[in-house]
Formats: structure tokens, sequence, C-alpha cells
């Protein structure tokens, strides 16, 4: 899929004059965050597509070298492989439906698979056969370490993984581990301890295993939160790994999506309406800011005019209300911006790369499919914001 390039965002609203929110892609930043992960993580580097799996931005993580992909369905499936033949995937998802694996093995050739019940693995056998497929077990985790706990839903305790990994071999599969800390996952030492006890685990079943995946979960860095940086993450995963008696052809895998693309995008909204210290907004929780709600993040901000007319110097608060009916409609934090910000004017919203146009809904009729690469200029990045309360 090709989209429009602009110089600018401030170009977008120049050329485009939009009353539309636009999302706009910023690929020289997705490629840094790749580099990040691809020389810093001592393994595989599988993106999570769920986390934003537009075309423009995949697209763009292949060409800054990211090879594989973590799917969780089979319409990823289907979207990376007819995006980008040449990726490979993994149906990383635990629970799938039998014509989902039928379909991911028969068209798409996938060949490594997730599993945290005896269940789901005869389901696999039963469709896909007596192939040598890659099969990972996945482990709970600790909780209290991320935003969102996974092990929640997701995950077999120690005991029945040490079942599995055997099971999974006397099948003719090859073993592997899985695990997720959560998303948003702050403290390196989660990894730390989910990579021992996925060690311990290993030990007792006894079987060679093909990959140790670490999941995803490595943090963004937002306003008012304190995170080490990825390198430390990266430094501590190495480092846990080391202490385990591996195969030498064990791989270490992860499956990261917030933190390679959470800084790749921006959104540009306009402002359709001020009442005193409120601004109503053209997306809101239902579109594309509805993590901001979830997660009480707060992302960096700054006001753009047309033809760079000037603004107040002076900055306050506004509370930011989205544009449908619905009354919960508001962000749970408010943006500090010009205190002469009006309508018409614009909002460049930083940090929207992960879990904003995936999970965004036509709700009251408020939708957009309106994307742009940004590039062709040098990239002032974050310092261009104003940055909402800390």
């Amino acid at each position: 899929m090709k989209s429009r390039r602009f110089a600018s965002v401030d170009r977008v609203v120049e050329v485009l004059d939009p009353s539309y929110p636009v999302l706009c892609v910023h690929p020289d930043r997705l490629a840094r965050s790749a580099e990040t992960f691809l020389k810093g993580f001592p393994g595989r580097v599988l993106y999570a597509v769920k986390c934003n799996p537009h075309p423009v931005v995949l697209r763009n993580l292949w060409q800054a070298g990211i090879r594989h992909f973590d799917t969780a369905s089979l319409n990823e499936v289907a979207l990376v492989h007819e995006l980008l033949p040449d990726a490979e995937c993994y149906f990383n998802h635990p629970v799938k439906g039998t014509a989902a694996i039928e379909a991911a093995d028969h068209i798409y050739g996938i060949e490594a698979w997730v599993v945290d019940t005896v269940d789901e693995l005869d389901k696999i056998e039963e469709t896909v056969g007596k192939h040598p497929d890659v099969v990972q077990v996945r482990l709970q985790t600790a909780s209290g370490y991320a935003a969102f706990d996974l092990s929640l839903k997701f995950g077999c305790t120690p005991v029945e993984a040490v079942e599995l990994l055997r099971d999974v071999q006397r099948r003719g599969f090859v073993p592997a581990v899985s695990f997720h800390v959560g998303s948003q996952c702050r403290t390196p030492e989660a990894y730390a301890r989910a990579i021992a006890e996925a060690g311990a685990v290993i030990r007792e079943a006894g079987v060679p295993i093909r990959f140790l995946n670490v999941g995803g979960g490595f943090p963004a860095h937002y306003r008012g939160t304190q995170i080490a940086p990825l390198d430390t993450f990266f430094k501590v995963i190495r480092e846990a790994a080391a202490k385990l008696d591996l195969p030498p052809d064990c791989e270490l895998m992860c499956e990261p999506g917030r933190a390679l693309v959470v800084e790749g995008c921006t959104l540009l909204v306009q402002i359709h309406l001020r009442k005193g210290a409120s601004l109503y907004i053209n997306d809101g929780v239902y579109g594309n800011l509805s993590e901001l709600n979830v997660g009480k993040l707060t992302p960096p901000v700054r006001l753009i005019r047309k033809g760079g007319k000037p603004m107040s110097r002076e900055f306050a608060p506004f509370r930011i209300f989205g544009p449908t009916c619905d009354s919960i409609d508001v962000l749970p934090e408010p943006f500090v911006l010009p205190d002469d910000a009006t309508d018409g004017d614009w909002i460049e919203i930083g940090q929207v790369g992960a879990y904003s146009n995936a999970v965004a809904s036509s709700f009251n009729g408020f939708q957009t499919d309106a994307v742009v690469e940004i590039g062709d200029e040098p990239d002032t990045g974050p310092a261009r914001f104003v940055r909402t309360r800390d």
C-alpha cells in the first residue's frame, strides 16, 4: 500500500487543511526503533502485529530490517504474507480455531505455534499432522510487573508445562518455551524471573528446546513514568539466559509491539469547538485515542495554526472531549496548550503508534482512514512538542 508523503506534519495542514483525523507515520522513527531491537536484543525479533497492523507501518518495519512477525489470527497471517511474501510468521496465539490452524498451515505454510493446554496440542496435531513444526509451550508469569497482566488469560503452570513439553516431543513436534510478562512492563527483573522459571521447567522436562521466547511487554516511555532504557532490559535478558544450560542451537526470541512502534506515529486532530477550558476534537477514546483512556497515558502534544500564524506564549490545561455523543468520550488527562487554542486549530499528538488505529472503532459514524508518511526533512522529534502535565 502506498501513502502520500509530506515533508512535515505542518505541511499536511497546509496542503490538506484536514477536518478529519490523520495518522502520520514517521519512517525514520520506526527505523530507529527497529535498529534498537535488532542490534540490542540477543536473538530474533518478531514484531507483534496486533499493536499496529497498518500496511504502511508493516512495510516500513520490513524496510528497517524486521523479518519475523508475531501473528495472532488468520487475518494477521494473511495480511503479512500478502504484503510481505518473504516474511516469516509465527502463530503465537494460545487459542486457535481449527479452521484457522488448517488455513495457516495449508495456505500460508505456518510452522510455529503456541499452546498452553493439551487440548490445543491435540487440535494442532489433528489438523497439521506429523510435521516437525515448532510448538511453543506458554508459561504463566508472575503478576505485578506490568500495566496489563496477560497471564490472567493465558499460560500454564510449571507442572503442566513440563508434561506439555514432553508431550510435544513425543508427538514428533519440536519443543519450545514462551512467556509474556505483560504489556508495558516497567521492571527488567520480571524477565529475569520468568527466564529462571522457564529454565527450571526445561530442566525438569528434559527435552531440547528450539526457542526460548521471552515475549513482548517492553515498555515505552510516557510522561510521568520512570523506565529503564531498553538496553537495560536486553542486558538483563542476556545475562539471565546465559545462566541456563540451553542447547547450542536454541535461539532467544522476543515479540515487541508497543516499544517498537509507539514513537513511529503521531495523530493530527482538529479542534471543532472551544467551550471555556474544554476542547472538542475530531478523535477520541472510541477512535485512535482509546489507550490514553485505558492506560491514563500522557502523550506529548503541540498546537498547529495554519500559515504559521502567531499563537499565545502562555499555556493552559484543556479538558479534551472526543467527537461522539457519548459522555465517556473524554481523555483522563488534560492537554497543556497555548491558552488561545480555538476552533480550527490543529493538535499533533505524539506516541500514538501503539494500539491506536489498531483498536479504533467506527462508533457513532466517526472513523478515518487517512494515513500519510512524514519525511524528507530533518526529524526534530519530540522536542517540537509541548509536554502534557508530568
